[in-house]
């Protein structure tokens, strides 16, 4: 297991984030931990209304839920990765709206 997952493939850490449903990017600190591709979509929706946020995480609710055991492996990893990205952002939203 430690061969397969070790440290020179970036398996273990997509196994933990797969199943814990959980991602090292940090939306309020894209440089660190995001991919390429995972700070694009945070600069994209970053900017977002807290409406748009909630529709976008139903959205991927209901494909990881409904569709996930039909899509492929890096569509569903994806998928999850959007997913926690734009929780945070809503989260993010909630935080500033007590203040």
């Amino acid at each position: 297991m430690c061969d397969e997952l070790g440290p020179k493939n970036d398996y273990m850490q997509q196994y933990v984030e797969d199943l814990g449903g959980t991602s090292l990017c940090n939306a309020n600190k894209p440089d660190t931990g995001c991919s390429d591709k995972q700070k694009d979509f945070v600069s994209k929706w970053g900017t977002k209304p807290k409406d748009d946020l909630q529709k976008q995480v139903d959205r991927l609710m209901g494909m990881v839920d409904k569709d996930g055991a039909s899509m492929k492996a890096e569509a569903l990893t994806w998928a999850k990765q959007r997913l926690a990205i734009v929780k945070q952002l809503h989260k993010n939203l909630d935080k500033k709206d007590e203040l």
